[in-house]
């Protein structure tokens, strides 16, 4: 993605600015917990300073909303519950990396109890309104986080999400929902909610913003058995043309009209782009999506804070009481053939999503009013939820992007990938948002350089796209190579070092590690891999050809690349 740029030089400036945007908005219900305005401030100063002195700190001058179920040094943390209410020496292994990449937290904010619901009615106090919508719902349960970037409060927000809520408040709210790979970021100094499944999020205004706060909060953790690293065979592409799934009309029915043609909008939007579009059969997904609160699999929220509800009944949120506690109650028998279910819905769903690199869904069906969740406040925020609480369960990676408006306000899609494929949904979401992206999440691969039949539109481009590289534009070596055209089928360029060379242009990829592995494979003599020198001084991998092979090739140094050598044959008609 473009490299966003918070300013740190600004932040000392925007502080006063922000805390006077707080007051003026009247929103008390976003915030559990406010920081003190010269407590942020100075910390704001001190980042700025670190930055001025050479600091390489990604997220300086950003300002940080941290959802009330991960912990922050120094603050209460309740989950929605002040009787929950415990006060952490150490912050969130998350919290901790944004803070040392140059966020600055403002607060903790407003949150379904024990993260318990896709609506945001669920809290210590008053619901949380939707930013544009104040008779809406902000959605849940990280309402206060989606809606303190919404508002300008904050620049990005820490959420969780475990059926949706880092990607429902988003739709709900017109902006960016980040849900990584499930493990990649670390729960440690998270209250659980149902761990097998929890994840936290990231909410901002854009998808770069939002991608610098993923890529600081990435990375495994010893102190969380769940946490995760990336695979040496991670795709950091899906090419030109990605293949993408979408619902059937059937699927889409819980939309209003006006949804069903922004929907269609969108995925019109795409085609447009070179995205290859063909539809899939959610209802496995749904299944799967459903167990997490109709099935057994719920039984995980009991193990999480059922014993604390049984002491404090009276202290709790009823709806949130009366779910976790009859999870209690379902048997062992049952958890086991939920779970059964499952592992059988993630076969069929793979076999679903095998042709595809990702699938299109929209965020929410629907957004409903604060009355019409609290006249039902189990079945709306399921009904809801249903396109988002099957990403978890089946280990999905997932992005929500605005996607223009429907029945009078923000309409909101989801991108999801099979997991560690986080980049090609970040990539998918960006043709929506207009932005472009420039390095890959993850940042870890591999560099090299191709020259020939490897390139874009070039006949052996397939490989490079199948392994997942990706391109990142085009490159010139230093004034040292030459280039020669093999007799080959089809023709292929070698270079090699020379005393009296050229600067050549070629194409620069970055690859996995297990890829490049895959890649160099297939190899076949002369050629062969080495160090490439580029002309700005950095040194990457690259295609090398023998001399041997070289001394009985033509010399086409001279055209300073094989592109400009195929338009000089095209031109002339050579056969050279």
């Amino acid at each position: 993605m473009d490299t966003a740029r918070f300013a740190p030089d600004e932040l000392p400036r925007r502080v006063p600015a922000v805390y006077r945007r707080i007051a003026e908005a009247d929103r008390p219900e976003v915030w559990n917990f406010l920081r003190p305005q010269e407590e942020v401030l100075a910390e704001a100063e001190g980042v700025a300073a670190r930055a001025r002195a050479g600091e390489r700190l990604p997220l300086a001058g950003a300002l940080l909303a941290v959802k009330d179920n991960v912990d922050v040094a120094g603050m209460v943390t309740t989950a929605g519950c002040p009787a929950y209410g415990y006060l952490p020496e150490t912050s969130a292994t998350a919290v901790r990396r944004l803070v040392a990449a140059g966020a600055v937290v403002l607060g903790k904010t407003a949150m379904d109890q024990f993260a318990t619901g896709l609506a945001g009615t669920r809290t210590a106090g008053a619901p949380v309104r939707a930013a544009g919508r104040p008779d809406r719902v902000a959605g849940g349960s990280s309402a206060g986080s989606a809606v303190a970037v919404a508002l300008g409060f904050a620049d990005l927000a820490v959420g969780t999400d475990t059926a949706g809520s880092g990607r429902v408040p988003a739709a709900f709210n017109g902006i960016v929902g980040l849900k990584p790979t499930l493990g990649l970021m670390p729960k440690t100094g998270v209250v659980p909610a149902s761990p097998s499944y929890d994840c936290l999020s990231v909410f901002a205004r854009t998808l770069a913003e939002g991608q610098l706060a993923l890529e600081a909060m990435t990375g495994q953790d010893s102190a969380d058995p769940r946490s995760r690293s990336w695979p040496e065979a991670v795709r950091l592409s899906a090419g030109e043309r990605p293949r993408l799934a979408v619902p059937d009309d059937a699927a889409l029915a819980p939309l209003s009209a006006d949804a069903r043609r922004r929907f269609q909008s969108t995925v019109d939007t795409l085609r447009a782009a070179g995205v290859v579009v063909a539809t899939v059969d959610l209802r496995p997904f749904l299944a799967a999506g459903a167990l997490l609160y109709d099935g057994a699999l719920v039984a995980e929220r009991y193990a999480a804070v059922g014993e604390f509800i049984e002491r404090h009944r009276d202290q709790v949120d009823p709806v949130v009481a009366g779910i976790i506690l009859a999870a209690g109650e379902l048997p062992a028998h049952r958890l086991s053939a939920d779970q059964a279910r499952l592992d059988e819905l993630r076969a069929e769903t793979a076999a679903a999503l095998a042709p595809f690199d990702a699938l299109l869904v929209p965020t929410a069906a629907g957004h409903p009013s604060i009355a019409e969740v609290e006249a039902d406040p189990v079945g709306v925020p399921k009904r809801t939820g249903g396109y988002a609480s099957f990403a978890n369960p089946l280990d999905l990676a997932a992005v929500a992007v605005p996607a223009g408006t429907a029945d009078g306000g923000p309409f909101g899609v989801t991108v999801l990938t099979r997991a560690f494929d986080d980049q090609i949904a970040i990539d998918v979401a960006a043709l929506l948002t207009g932005e472009q992206a420039a390095h890959p999440y993850p940042a870890p691969g591999i560099d090299l350089i191709v020259f020939g039949a490897r390139l874009r539109g070039q006949p052996l481009n397939g490989q490079l796209v199948e392994l997942g590289a990706r391109f990142l534009g085009e490159a010139r070596t230093a004034e040292q190579y030459r280039m020669v055209a093999l007799p080959s089928a089809p023709p292929v360029p070698g270079v090699l070092r020379a005393a009296d060379g050229s600067s050549l242009v070629g194409e620069r990829w970055r690859i996995a590690p297990a890829g490049l592995g895959r890649f160099l494979a297939r190899l076949r003599a002369p050629m062969s891999m080495g160090a490439i020198e580029l002309a700005d001084g950095d040194t990457v991998i690259g295609f090398q050809c023998d001399s041997v092979a070289a001394a009985a090739a033509m010399d086409i140094t001279g055209h300073g690349g094989w592109r400009a050598y195929l338009g000089y044959l095209s031109a002339t008609g050579s056969t050279e």
